[in-house]
């Protein structure tokens, strides 16, 4: 007999919570979506016409009150939120995933962690930019050695947004942990963390360039890894016309690669993850090409696979494996996010001491 799945609440039903977060949990085995979290009605009829069967909750408060029902707690509210919502439920004694970045400061995130470590429960980011179909089909070929040493990783998060949309990832309250660096950022921090090793100096460029901006909305960050690859990385609403998405430079090949995952495109149009589907594919057009010179050949892009991340936190909730994302990682992300605001704040390149 199967084991019964594992309850789910899910904190926050704006883009991240009902986009990325409940479509992934209702569709992964061992996992039910139990009760959703959002005073706005609007979004509540959302989530009961997306999830009949799903309950529904005013404030955070209800789901620490019946912690027995419930598995695991999703942070997916506002940036300001995740520490708070965290906590709260880690000392109900829940397990939790909180979308990225899990808080405002590296010492933030460490502190979740010694929380979670304390109560000996799961706790997980939701990094989900680690399979994306690009980075999937990069890190495969770096395994493979295809590029040789490689010296230079660009990565970009380019957009067209000339006006602005209001909301609190536009505000200048720093409470509040808006802007590109932290929204964009910490996906583009981690894939190149991810890939090529921690960190020892940052240098990071902030501006905000559309009428009325109060926060960044152009970025870029520079990192030196400590095993000698320098990282360029760009964040922007800002971009007329979009540069690729990577170009990874080595002894032997160079990698570029164009456009965007297509899953967060899919899941906004209604799609959903099932058995048998062409999840996270894309057309021979959109591949990335591997080569140097004149010798260049098309690589076929990875699927993408978003529902590995929760299929892996259902293992680890079940069998006590590592989470897929750890709250340690985040927090070296975040370092380095806080480093490039120091440097943009003062002009200068700040040096990091990687963690063991």
């Amino acid at each position: 007999m199967a084991p019964a799945p594992l309850r789910v609440g899910l904190v926050g039903y704006g883009l991240a919570g009902s986009v990325f977060h409940a479509p992934l949990i209702a569709t992964t085995d061992g996992l039910v979506l139990d009760t959703v979290v959002t005073s706005n009605p609007e979004r509540q009829a959302q989530a009961r016409a997306e999830h009949p069967d799903v309950r529904l909750a005013d404030h955070a408060d209800e789901l620490w009150k019946r912690a027995g029902e419930l598995d695991l707690i999703v942070v997916a509210s506002p940036n300001k939120t995740h520490v708070p919502f965290a906590t709260a439920a880690l000392e109900a004694g829940l397990a939790v995933v909180v979308d990225k970045p899990v808080a405002g400061t590296a010492a933030g995130a460490h502190a979740l962690a010694d929380l979670a470590d304390e109560r000996g429960l799961l706790l997980s980011v939701f990094q989900n930019r680690r399979w994306d179909n690009d980075f999937l089909t990069l890190r495969g070929l770096l395994e493979r050695g295809e590029l040789g040493e490689v010296g230079r990783f660009e990565s970009r998060f380019e957009r067209w947004r000339p006006s602005l949309k209001g909301g609190w990832r536009e505000s200048g309250d720093p409470a509040e942990i808006g802007g590109l660096l932290y929204d964009l950022g910490s996906h583009l921090v981690d894939q190149a963390l991810t890939l090529f090793g921690p960190a020892v100096s940052v240098y990071g460029e902030l501006d905000a360039r559309r009428p009325g901006a109060q926060v960044d909305d152009d970025a870029f960050v520079a990192v030196t890894h400590a095993g000698g690859v320098r990282s360029h990385l760009w964040m922007s609403a800002t971009t007329g016309q979009l540069g690729p998405r990577f170009r990874v430079l080595g002894s032997a090949a160079g990698y570029v690669k164009h456009g965007l995952d297509p899953q967060e495109a899919a899941l906004r149009d209604g799609a959903r993850p099932a058995p048998g589907t062409a999840w996270g594919t894309e057309p021979e057009t959109g591949w990335g090409v591997l080569g140097a010179g004149d010798d260049v050949r098309p690589v076929p892009t990875l699927p993408g696979d978003y529902p590995a991340y929760y299929a892996a936190v259902a293992a680890a909730l079940r069998d006590g494996t590592a989470p897929p994302v750890t709250a340690r990682e985040a927090a070296d992300a975040l370092a380095v996010l806080e480093a490039a605001a120091v440097s943009a704040r003062e002009g200068r390149t700040v040096r990091l001491t990687p963690t063991a």
